[in-house]
């Protein structure tokens, strides 16, 4: 067979296949005697149709067609093992099939046109000596006052308080009824609209401005119980709801109880309640070497981002198809498999109409997330940076002594180990022979948000349990 290679854009290898004389004879002759074995023509028993007959009923387009659909993969699986291709994915036809079947002569050589994708080749124009800024992450000794607190409010214990009026900080338990009024503009005849949802005996609201929407809560500061009063409020926007969003209200509000938080004290009793520990100074310590450690972790993660993302300045790289689609499956995979976890139906949220418009979105991370692994990778190949197969046989018994009531696939597990270990192993080597400027927080991207720090703190809470 005679193959002759060309190469293409996005890393493939076109192929111009020329398949042998006798092939075309030999598959197009073995078609006519399949054919003659399994179809019915009247008048003749299966298999002894005369050959002249069959080519007048079938027509010798049809036949062509049928060996054609063998000849095509057979040609083109053979030149790829032939000329020793590397192939990745599924050859494409380059020829059109109407073409091949207007060529297509039993006895004659035909010439096929295919491509293959192949792993690109990387160009990293400079790999060290790359200069980077990050943002260096310090410890703040404060969360751990936050973390504390935060579980005193949870085990604080209601008291009722009299003799006094509603503050900031108090548990109010009130009734409550609200309606959206006319803004200013608006049929001034027009009726007030109840608020869908916006009424509630007995409900219990702390007073603090982040747990209602603004107004209600500063309203009813100053209230005492059996007072009632009319509230203005003004719903944010945007807001959950789009039909309130921006929308004034008021809320006719009566206060029937006062209550005040009583706090656990702060000691060795807390500590023992809260979590393993036996001293408040062994949760403390315990507590701040965590957000030490964050800190570092999260520098650190900075200082690799920071490089990588100069990396990529100086990589060159033509991605096959092939390559980009398998990436996007594994991130649409990879969020189906997140979002199942929250509980949600992800059949509902992966609709035929909306994964295309899902794909599409992901081609550009998906680009990005190649570049940075195939340069990794060419990095490594080229210090000749290996992993050794204790340092992964103990970080894969670590992982299943940690998760020992799990059914883990230890091969897998093996395999996603190594490759994790190879890759911190080369981003180290990069660090070490790169310059990453440490920067104070926030001065190279917007601060963090709000919601955002309250997260962390709630999820350091939730694991002194």
């Amino acid at each position: 067979m005679k193959v002759t290679q060309e190469k293409l854009d996005k890393s493939q290898i076109g192929l111009e296949i020329e398949i042998t004389p006798e092939i075309t004879k030999q598959k197009y002759e073995q078609v006519i005697r399949n054919l003659s074995g399994t179809v019915n023509i009247p008048g003749f028993r299966k298999g002894k149709v005369p050959r002249q007959i069959l080519l007048q009923r079938l027509g010798v387009t049809r036949i062509k067609a049928a060996a054609l659909e063998e000849l095509i993969p057979d040609g083109i699986e053979e030149a790829v093992k032939q000329e020793a291709i590397s192939a990745i994915g599924q050859p494409r036809l380059l020829s059109t099939f109407d073409d091949l079947i207007k060529n297509y002569e039993p006895g004659q050589p035909l010439t096929i046109s295919a491509a293959v994708d192949v792993e690109p080749e990387i160009n990293l124009a400079q790999y060290t000596g790359l200069e980077a800024k990050a943002e260096e992450i310090k410890y703040d000794p404060t969360r751990v006052d936050d973390v504390l607190d935060k579980e005193r409010q949870e085990m604080a214990t209601l008291v009722p308080v009299e003799g006094r009026a509603a503050q900031i900080g108090d548990i109010a338990v009130v009734d409550f009824k609200g309606v959206i009024v006319k803004a200013e503009g608006e049929d001034e005849t027009a009726e007030t609209t109840p608020i869908p949802g916006g009424e509630a005996t007995d409900f219990q609201v702390e007073l603090q401005e982040d747990k209602f929407i603004p107004g209600f809560v500063s309203g009813m500061v100053g209230m005492n119980p059996g007072e009632t009063r009319e509230i203005p409020a003004q719903f944010p926007d945007p807001y959950a709801n789009e039909d309130l969003a921006g929308k004034p209200a008021i809320f006719t509000v009566t206060l029937k109880e006062i209550k005040e938080k009583e706090l656990p004290e702060l000691n060795d009793d807390f500590a023992q309640e809260v979590s393993e520990f036996e001293t408040l100074e062994q949760l403390r310590a315990s507590l701040e070497e965590r957000y030490q450690k964050e800190a570092q972790n999260q520098t650190k993660a900075n200082q690799q981002e920071a490089l990588l993302a100069e990396l990529l300045k100086h990589v060159e790289v033509d991605l096959p198809t092939t390559l980009i689609e398998q990436e996007i499956d594994a991130m649409l995979t990879q969020t189906a498999m997140k979002l199942s976890q929250q509980g949600l139906d992800v059949k509902k949220l992966f609709t035929q109409d909306i994964i295309p418009q899902l794909r599409e979105r992901s081609q550009p991370e998906a680009i990005e997330r190649l570049k940075r692994s195939l340069s990794i990778q060419e990095i490594g190949k080229r210090e000749s940076i290996k992993v050794t197969a204790e340092e992964v046989a103990a970080r894969v018994k670590e992982l299943l002594e940690e998760y020992a009531d799990e059914d883990i696939d230890q091969n897998r597990l093996q395999s996603v180990v190594e490759n994790e270990l190879l890759t911190e192993k080369i981003i180290d080597w990069l660090l070490a022979n790169s310059s990453v400027e440490l920067v104070p927080q926030g001065s190279l991207s917007p601060a963090k948000e709000p919601e955002a720090e309250a997260q962390s703190t709630e999820e350091a809470t939730a694991s002194l349990e």
